[in-house]
């Protein structure tokens, strides 16, 4: 049976991944070194979201300089995910932290399962 491998895609007005919340995030953490936790943490503002993050307009203030963990190119190497299997690891961890965030059935989960684009064909 072959099906379409879909490749993973940030969406804009998202910042998903911004909500840090320790307590919520214990798997990401856990994943960094000493180093990256310190700077982890000390990102975390008082509501558990990045004080990077601008809420109002929905974007990283500091995208071009955000830490390596904050870079989706990194997760594998974070969580030791082979290159092949990137895409639907960042999908998956995308998948948790929307849902986390804003819920199962929000326009932000809508939107992102939209922006999913098809790769291409896998054998299963």
């Amino acid at each position: 049976m072959t099906r379409e491998k879909l490749q993973w895609t940030c969406i804009k007005h998202c910042g998903a991944c911004c909500r840090l919340a320790p307590e919520e995030r214990a798997d990401a953490l856990a994943a960094l070194s000493e180093d990256q936790q310190r700077t982890y943490l000390a990102m975390v503002g008082a509501d558990g979201w990045c004080i990077n993050y601008d809420t109002g307009r929905q974007r990283c203030r500091i995208y071009d300089e955000r830490p390596d963990f904050c870079r989706v190119s990194e997760l594998g190497r974070l969580f030791h995910v082979p290159d092949d299997a990137l895409d639907d690891f960042a999908i998956a961890c995308c998948n948790q932290q929307i849902r986390s965030t804003y819920g199962g059935r929000s326009g932000v989960m809508r939107r992102f399962k939209r922006a999913q684009t098809a790769g291409g064909p896998v054998d299963q």
